[in-house]
């Protein structure tokens, strides 16, 4: 059965999650690029077989904080512009200047609207262990995952989680699927 088209909430979510996993694994970023250029590439057997998941029925989010945040991108960091514009033709130089733009106005919507704090605050590099029902929602296994916790293992990536939300307020008028008006100088 063909999965129905994930909703722009669910594509950008999608989108930053994968972005940030490319970059911090390369593995996975050997996958997705031999995804994106029709690869097939076999995946490693695993040591057991894994259990069969339990199936939980999806809530569906509201766009209205997601339309927000990237008209708030869109408007400090012109968000949009650059990831909608094709780099392949440009420089690295003239590409890094444009992100030390877009990385200082994207960073502004996060000081401003949110206050973010690590899930794990050991350093990158630690040795912890996990107890027995650890939170797997605040904490991804990885590796090769066998047996039940405790499990023993090193902090690969510290995670983030969002302690204080303060999107601004919106007027009734305000029409969140404009993330950025059409500018038109006179």
């Amino acid at each position: 059965m063909k999965p129905a088209n994930p909703s722009l909430l669910s594509r950008i979510s999608l989108a930053f999650g994968t972005f940030f996993s490319i970059l911090s694994d390369g593995q996975f970023a050997a996958r997705v690029q031999a995804l994106r250029f029709g690869e097939q590439r076999a995946e490693p057997s695993a040591a057991a077989p894994a259990p069969k998941p339990v199936v939980v029925p999806l809530r569906e989010a509201a766009p209205d904080g997601a339309l927000q945040l990237l008209g708030l991108l869109q408007r400090e960091a012109r968000f949009i512009d650059f990831i909608q514009e094709d780099v392949a033709a440009y420089a690295d130089a003239d590409i890094g200047a444009a992100v030390r733009v877009v990385h200082e106005g994207c960073r502004k919507v996060l000081h401003d609207n949110f206050t973010i704090r690590p899930v794990r605050d050991e350093a990158e590099g630690s040795r912890i262990t996990l107890p027995a029902g650890f939170d797997a929602a605040a904490i991804r296994v990885t590796g090769n995952v066998v047996g039940q916790p405790p499990f023993h293992g090193s902090i690969t990536h510290r995670g983030w989680r969002v302690v204080e939300t303060r999107l601004p307020k919106l007027s009734g008028s305000h029409q969140l699927n404009i993330v950025a008006p059409a500018e038109v100088e006179l």
